[in-house]
């Protein structure tokens, strides 16, 4: 049976650019950092869950960087978090909205792929 979602990859141009992004502004951890190919395999941690995140990109698969990742982060406090990370220079596609399933805000990393920040 399934037991839940390992990893999600996020397609990224330079790894050593997206790995300080998302160490340094978003506080995720490195779980593994290894040669794999051309590329190297980087898997990261967000403290506290037990899904990871990997920045890779699939040979073939380049047109996906910088676009809308189909997948959603969240937090507790999304206005807090938005705060937070602007403040950490992090950018915003705009402010938080509030809707009837809960409150999110869009923004986009180093390569500009595009996240949800979502409400639980």
């Amino acid at each position: 049976m399934i037991r839940g979602i390992k990893f999600v990859t996020v397609p990224v141009r330079d790894q050593e650019k997206a790995l300080k992004f998302y160490t340094e502004k978003l506080g995720f951890q490195i779980r593994t950092d290894q040669p794999f190919g051309n590329q190297r395999w980087i898997e990261l941690g967000i403290p506290g869950a037990d899904t990871e995140l990997v920045l890779f990109t699939s040979p073939g698969h380049e047109v996906l960087i910088g676009q809308f990742q189909p997948f959603v982060f969240w937090s507790s406090d999304v206005p807090k978090s938005y705060r937070e990370m602007s403040a950490k220079g992090i950018e915003f596609l705009g402010p938080p909205k509030t809707e009837e399933w809960g409150t999110s805000a869009m923004f986009r990393d180093v390569d500009g792929n595009q996240f949800l920040l979502s409400s639980r």
